[in-house]
């Protein structure tokens, strides 16, 4: 009992110091950096969708004592990208074909409106930034990084959301990316990622010229073009489930 408490001890201090790490000045609580440090393996799909993991895993993938990664589970499951299973299993739970049909019909507006805005209120450094999280998803494309493509995309997304300024809108957007992250990570797995096309150049093009309705275009087409590869490559599976 005493080991096991001085090894949760010690876990819990790394996860302190890597709150501090991550944000330089700023120190997260621990259980907040459990949560992202989570909440990412889910985001870019380090755990399957529908493939079973028990807390006590959780607690050593994270590095982390039992009540931050309990923490973090409840705050996901609210969020709908983790769900119980019993016998303290939790899974990332599979789409199918209703859920993709809903996310593309909710993505169309809110990526094509956050375009829009971004494209309103960017500034040159803001598109310097934005050209810069896209060369290095090219770069991880061309090394066939498949973490980092997925990395790069979601930080590419990311910061349109924050250059648009609607929180609101932001946190309908991120829990969207949490439903359908994991099964891109299988898609793109499956495709390789020489194959993930994407409309960001015609994006940048758009919001370097000011044209906000040209970047919404932009923004919705290349939304439509990866959750198309998302249902195509899914639509088998969903049909027999």
């Amino acid at each position: 009992m005493k080991a096991n408490a001085e090894k949760k001890g010690s876990m819990d201090g790394d996860a302190q110091k890597t709150a501090t790490k991550e944000t330089g000045k700023a120190r997260l609580p621990a259980h907040e950096v459990i949560y992202r440090k989570l909440r990412e393996q889910i985001l870019f799909g380090e755990i399957a969708p529908g493939q079973p993991v028990t807390i006590q895993g959780l607690t050593g993938s994270l590095e982390a004592g039992m009540t931050p990664v309990r923490e973090a589970i409840r705050r996901l499951t609210a969020e709908g990208a983790l769900k119980f299973q019993g016998n303290r299993r939790v899974i990332v739970p599979p789409l199918t074909a209703e859920n993709i049909s809903e996310i593309i019909y909710a993505r169309q507006w809110l990526e094509s409106h956050m375009g829009l805005r971004a494209t309103e209120r960017a500034t040159p450094e803001d598109l310097s930034v934005l050209t810069e999280l896209d060369a290095a998803l090219d770069a991880a494309i061309a090394r066939g990084d498949l973490r980092g493509y997925l990395e790069y995309n979601y930080r590419f997304h990311a910061k349109i959301y924050e250059l648009a300024d609607a929180p609101i809108l932001a946190t309908m957007a991120e829990g969207l990316w949490l439903r359908f992250g994991p099964s891109l990570r299988v898609v793109c797995g499956r495709l390789g990622t020489q194959n993930l096309p994407d409309r960001h150049k015609d994006l940048l093009g758009a919001m370097r010229t000011g044209d906000a309705e040209a970047a919404a275009r932009a923004c919705r087409e290349d939304m439509l073009q990866g959750m198309e590869q998302v249902r195509d490559m899914l639509q088998p599976q969903t049909e027999l489930n």
